[in-house]
């Protein structure tokens, strides 16, 4: 173990393994842009959906339903289906990574405006708002901290379970992991995971300096 320890030291602490031609710079810039494509692509279907929900009190079923289907089915096996279709790399992952974070955006938009304060509602119908306006205007606004954890959360989770792209073919720090495997090098596999949980645990930490400024100052301690 401490052989493994020692060489997972030396792997981390070699510039050339960070610096060169598909190093690790390469390959995190790699793992970044594919979590952004797929919760990206994953919150343009979802939050507008969430929210449409729990506005208009339908689809709690539709919810509950997508939440414990995605949860059930792996992200490793979306992407060896897509493969079985003859779709590979980091567009197999991103698809599989955007199917895997929609529940939980899903969830939070639904939560957020369907758990709006119910008086505030009342008082923006008393006063004229149509229900577009309710809803943009009083429910979205109320939504913001459920809405930011569930964003939060998902990117997270996408960025802990895009190293499975290496086995589509696919690029970031997967990749690492991979050829540490394949050339029984674990000191490298050691390395590559320390990387992935480092780079989920500085995703967090930024994720919750913007949730806090994105949360209105009346809801933060709320």
């Amino acid at each position: 173990m401490s052989s493994v320890l020692a060489e997972a030291l030396r792997y981390l602490n070699d510039p050339l393994v960070w610096t060169r031609p598909r190093g690790l710079l390469d390959l995190t810039g790699q793992h970044l842009v594919m979590t952004l494509a797929a919760v990206g692509a994953a919150a343009a279907l979802a939050l507008p959906l969430g929210a449409w929900l729990g506005h208009s009190g339908r689809g709690s079923g539709l919810v509950v339903a997508i939440s414990n289907t995605s949860r059930a089915l792996p992200t490793l096996a979306i992407i060896l289906l897509l493969a079985t279709a003859g779709l590979f790399g980091n567009t197999a992952t991103v698809i599989a990574a955007g199917i895997f974070a929609a529940p939980v955006l899903l969830a939070g938009a639904y939560d957020g405006v369907r758990g709006a304060d119910r008086a505030a509602r009342d008082a923006a119908r008393g006063l004229g708002y149509s229900p577009a306006g309710v809803l943009w205007r009083v429910e979205v606004p109320l939504a913001v901290p459920l809405v930011a954890a569930g964003v939060r959360t998902a990117i997270v989770q996408v960025v802990a379970t895009i190293p499975l792209a290496a086995l589509a073919g696919g690029g970031g720090l997967g990749q690492v992991i991979q050829l540490g495997m394949g050339t029984q090098r674990y000191g490298q596999v050691l390395a590559g995971g320390v990387l992935v949980a480092a780079l989920c645990l500085v995703v967090d930490g930024v994720l919750a300096v913007a949730q806090r400024m994105v949360t209105p100052r009346a809801l933060r301690d709320a």
